[in-house]
């Protein structure tokens, strides 16, 4: 009866992980479409609803330290729960950064961009794929898809670098105008940079729930 409890609770913990997945989704998608279509309205939606994603962390963080202390779990029970914790705590930074960009594009929507957003709109594309097969690697604890997945943000890294590269240029030929923006931008390009390495993180803790090694991708 014990173990049956444990194991209703980790599942609990796990459709909690599957909610905060679904918003951190959500909130990196609709931050960056704010940004293309300067929308500040949706920025500001994306902003208000961080709290949700927050509210989820609290409770996930809690939960596994209660079942931890009062269940005293064993083995692989232990090490799922650690995990979990773990991801929440990943999934909730992802949750602010998407927020951080919606900041952005409040306090520049207004102005005409200073450069065509390519590479954004792209690494965007790069942090969803990644997260839409991360859902389906921690449903079904697949260590090699999680690996997999977690390759998929060096073509992140790489398109940072050029959205620094573009910024950097586009700033250096008319600081007066350009630098303002500029910095925002870069700001947006390296809040996609690190979403990529959240994500990495997770796949990361899905191995090590799965098999007990910890490893470092990347």
């Amino acid at each position: 009866m014990a173990s049956t409890n444990l194991e209703m609770n980790i599942k609990t913990l796990k459709e909690y992980i599957n909610r905060m997945m679904d918003k951190c989704e959500e909130a990196i998608e609709l931050s960056v479409k704010s940004m293309i279509n300067k929308d500040v309205d949706l920025a500001k939606k994306v902003i208000n609803n961080d709290d949700d994603i927050d509210i989820l962390r609290e409770y996930i963080r809690d939960r596994s330290i209660e079942l931890m202390a009062l269940k005293q779990p064993m083995a692989k029970d232990l090490r799922e729960i650690y995990a979990l914790s773990d991801i929440s705590t990943e999934l909730e930074r992802i949750g602010d950064y998407a927020a951080n960009i919606a900041s952005e594009v409040v306090t520049i929507a207004g102005e005409d961009y200073i450069k065509e957003l390519v590479d954004i709109p792209k690494m965007t594309e790069h942090c969803l794929d990644m997260f839409r097969n991360l859902k389906t690697a921690f449903i079904n604890q697949d260590v090699d898809l999680a690996y997999k997945v977690a390759l998929i943000d060096n073509e992140i890294d790489v398109l940072y670098y050029k959205v620094r590269e573009d910024c950097l240029r586009v700033m250096h030929e008319n600081p007066e105008q350009n630098i303002n923006q500029g910095v925002k931008l870069l700001f947006v390009g390296r809040y996609l940079e690190r979403i990529g390495d959240h994500i990495t993180n997770v796949c990361e803790k899905i191995i090590y729930a799965r098999n007990g090694k910890m490893i470092e991708i990347g």
